[in-house]
């Protein structure tokens, strides 16, 4: 453990010197190479006047610019505000006013990017013709020039190093502000239970900006792994980039993982280097995950997470029982506690389903500058309410039912959409599934699902009904089928479950279910 996140590259610099730390598509950088660089851009930070505790908000694509802006920011004793990189300029405004940022690191200024989001000092990673802004090269030409005169602030684990923004899936997005001590407590405890080490290579996509991206980014350089950072899900690079490099571990959400499944010459790579595969982010169906073992030749174990735990809340230890379908177990030195919805003070007996509390060092302090909104969340004694729904079974081993939010009041009876889509997900004539209620009359709601036929599928919706009926109670059974091309998914790969009730239908049958 250290005292702060940006020292992590500091000790693995030492310890790992001329290793490659960070492999991309425009540059591969040593732990040595990048230590030198990040710290030359927090003295360039500095010079430009940015003080400890100044919001800096880093808006750019995976790659090494990103890495580097990210360990400068902590480094020079700053708040790092992430934006993913599939955000809307309107959407970054929102951010870069909310969190009051300093600083904003964008890809370009120009074309109306940011229009009006002053004051802030702007530094792109492209040329830009509009004034006030800094490139990111000069900015570390600055650095360099001003190194002789820099010392990095004291930083302590009670400080607060990032404002990460969560999905906004029921209002405008919140920033959960996390302290040194949580990342680096979740990173540790991750390393741990997945038994990382510096003889691991890791190949990802997902998002740095992301939570999950995050902590992927921080165990590898603790750890002195060499990470292989992709800008974005590309099935081939994914493949080609495991027997490239050797990798060890890939890290992914279930879209990415099902995408891989649809490649037809998949077993002619060569994966025989993987010996972990992890999955987050969504629920998925335990007999897609043994179709995705057996293909990729590697254990997959799941795991949940959320930005207020600034990462990972459980996981299977990677040398534990095999469990597919369960989350897994809490991480090291946190608590959970499953009670009911309405009343977090009354815990539900095993096996029941309840929604799921946790509390330990990597809970967040709460959301920026909203204590009414963190007081919902955050109980007087430290209890974070998660707005999962999860069951317990006799070994302690978490299962994931579904979101509260998203439960379905269908003639009295509560029906999760998660079960749905695990039951359609076995169906062979789909390659994807959401579940949402449709406002009916007599019944109150009643289940609407969107799906993807697999390529060279008819299947009618008469026949994904009848599916249903042989594996759902009838009142589960979906009332309206809508076939859509393909499902809209986040900047990480999950599926929202909102924008299906938006985006235009390429064909919605409805039909009786029993």
């Amino acid at each position: 453990m250290q005292s702060a996140i940006g020292n992590l590259l500091d000790v693995s610099a030492r310890r790992f010197g001329t290793k490659p730390a960070l492999v991309t598509m425009e540059r591969t950088l040593t732990f040595a190479e990048l230590d030198r660089l990040s710290t030359r851009f927090a003295a360039g930070l500095a010079d430009l006047g940015v003080t400890p505790g100044d919001r800096v908000t880093l808006w750019l694509e995976n790659g090494w610019r990103w890495v580097v802006a990210y360990f400068g920011i902590l480094r020079a004793g700053a708040v790092v505000n992430p934006a993913n990189a599939l955000l809307t300029p309107p959407e970054v405004r929102y951010m870069l006013d909310d969190c009051q940022a300093r600083c904003a690191i964008v890809k370009s200024r120009d074309s109306e990017v940011l229009v009006g989001a002053e004051p802030v000092t702007w530094i792109t990673s492209e040329a830009s013709s509009s004034s006030g802004s800094h490139s990111f090269d000069a900015l570390m030409e600055r650095g360099a020039a001003s190194l002789h005169r820099w010392r990095a602030p004291p930083v302590g684990l009670a400080d607060i190093c990032a404002i990460f923004y969560t999905s906004g899936t029921t209002g405008f997005p919140k920033g959960a502000v996390l302290r040194h001590e949580s990342v680096l407590m979740n990173l540790a405890m991750t390393s741990l239970m997945h038994g990382l080490h510096a003889d691991d290579t890791i190949v990802t996509a997902l998002p740095c900006a992301h939570v999950y991206g995050n902590v992927v980014l921080n165990t590898a350089m603790a750890c002195g792994i060499t990470l292989v950072l992709l800008p974005r899900l590309d099935e081939r690079a994914i493949l080609e980039s495991i027997e490239r490099h050797r990798a060890t571990i890939l890290e992914g959400v279930p879209s990415m993982y099902l995408s891989l499944l649809n490649i037809a010459d998949l077993e002619r790579f060569d994966l025989a280097s993987l010996r972990l595969c992890t999955v987050g982010g969504q629920g998925m169906a335990v007999n897609r995950m043994q179709e995705i073992e057996a293909r990729l030749r590697c254990p997959l174990i799941e795991l949940w997470g959320m930005t207020e735990l600034a990462g990972l809340g459980t996981t299977h230890p990677y040398n534990g029982p095999r469990n597919l379908g369960s989350i897994g177990i809490p991480l090291p030195f946190s608590e959970v506690r499953i009670t009911r919805p309405e009343n977090a003070a009354h815990e539900v007996a095993a096996g029941e389903v309840g929604e799921l509390l946790v509390r330990g060092p990597h809970v967040m302090n709460g959301y920026f500058q909203r204590p009414d909104e963190t007081k919902a969340m955050i109980g007087p004694s430290g209890w974070l309410r998660t707005g999962d729904l999860v069951r317990r079974d006799a070994r302690g081993y978490l299962y994931l039912v579904d979101r509260i939010k998203d439960i379905i009041l269908s003639g009295g009876y509560t029906i999760y959409p998660a079960e749905i889509e695990r039951a359609l997900a076995q169906y062979d004539e789909l390659s994807g599934a959401v579940a949402y209620p449709l406002e009916d009359a007599l019944r109150g709601q009643v289940v609407k699902v969107t799906v993807v036929r697999r390529p060279g599928s008819s299947c009618t919706a008469e026949d994904v009904i009848a599916y249903c009926r042989g594996q759902l109670a009838a009142f589960k059974v979906p009332r309206a089928v809508e076939f859509t091309d393909r499902l809209p998914t986040g900047s990480t790969g999950k599926v929202i479950r909102n924008a299906t009730r938006l985006t235009p239908p390429r064909a919605t049958v409805y039909g009786k279910s029993s």
